[in-house]
């Protein structure tokens, strides 16, 4: 949820909102990414009414309300105002009637007014609050670029993974975030991964403290955002006996509701996590476009013990 005035401090000077009426009301929730256009409403439709939504009103649905008697345009407003939407908002500098005035301070409905035409106000607050509403968490792990997929390493503290990062981060791939990862769903189904301030671009190494990586291997070696592909979670070898032996067991983790490739990860002394790492990233690329190694090694096992079973002399199938 977004009050009306959240709006206002975070892009009213964006969007050069300014408000008309209505301030008793600035606590109203925008429950919706999406706008709504109430010319329907005005007309008597306020069953179509959004209460989640705001209200864009523009060069025509002033037109149609100044058109109106006295007493239709008393009408018009309540009803539309009667269907608690979270603000009214008019575009283009227009002169705004006494009528929507008064009944918004009456009802404590928020009345903005923007200079910019209707059609770049939508787009551009649509923008902000699908960015803004978005269900959204924090998890404890890495975020990392790596040959473009986007892996976030987890594992309880201490078991290696801002060494493992670093590491990686020395052969080229890139840091988003260390130990904090804020994680957010874009529609239809992606998960985007961050930092978090003021803790970008930092790293904890053991022994050494806090380190900044861009600064350490410059711009290239760090990215703000990056959707998050893999899952990969280290654990202690000796916790790892259930771990998949062929890569046929496949698996996932729900993050924010949506299910993400995962891969359990025993850590032991002197195993390369660094290679084997990028190996998992190497692979997952090699999936998404339709070559599973461990299914095609199968499938030629299968044929080849098949073809071992049959009878001396007999035909395979033609």
């Amino acid at each position: 949820m977004l009050t009306v005035r959240e709006l206002l401090a975070e892009a009213g000077e964006s969007f050069q909102l300014e408000t008309l009426a209505g301030l008793s009301g600035l606590g109203r929730t925008i429950a919706s990414p999406r706008i709504q256009k109430p010319g329907l409403a005005l007309a008597g439709h306020i069953r179509h009414v959004n209460s989640g939504r705001v209200q864009v009103l523009g060069a025509t649905e002033l037109s149609f309300l100044s058109g109106l008697t006295a007493a239709e345009q008393e009408q018009a407003v309540a009803g539309l105002l009667a269907a608690d939407v979270p603000c009214l908002l008019v575009t283009k500098g227009l002169e705004v009637p006494d009528v929507l005035v008064r009944e918004a301070e009456r009802r404590e409905v928020p009345l903005l007014r923007t200079p910019l035409v209707s059609s770049r106000l939508i787009s551009g607050i649509t923008a902000y609050l699908e960015q803004r509403l978005a269900p959204s968490t924090t998890m404890h792990g890495v975020l990392l670029d790596i040959l473009g997929v986007g892996l976030l390493l987890t594992g309880k503290s201490g078991i290696g993974k801002s060494e493992c990062a670093l590491d990686l981060v020395q052969r080229g791939h890139r840091l988003v975030a260390d130990d904090v990862v804020r994680v957010t769903r874009r529609e239809p189904s992606m998960l985007i991964g961050t930092g978090a301030d003021p803790i970008r671009h930092h790293m904890e190494i053991r022994g050494l403290g806090i380190i900044n990586v861009k600064d350490l291997f410059g711009i290239t070696a760090v990215r703000e955002v990056k959707a998050i592909d893999l899952v990969m979670e280290l654990v202690e070898w000796d916790q790892a006996a259930d771990v998949d032996r062929t890569g046929l067991d496949e698996q996932t983790v729900e993050i924010l509701g949506l299910p993400v490739p995962y891969i359990r990860m025993p850590v032991r002394f002197a195993r390369n996590m660094t290679t084997i790492i990028e190996v998992a990233c190497r692979n997952h690329l090699l999936k998404s476009v339709g070559h599973h190694a461990a299914r095609l090694f199968q499938e030629r096992l299968e044929a080849e013990l098949a073809q071992a079973a049959r009878p001396p002399g007999s035909r395979g199938p033609r």
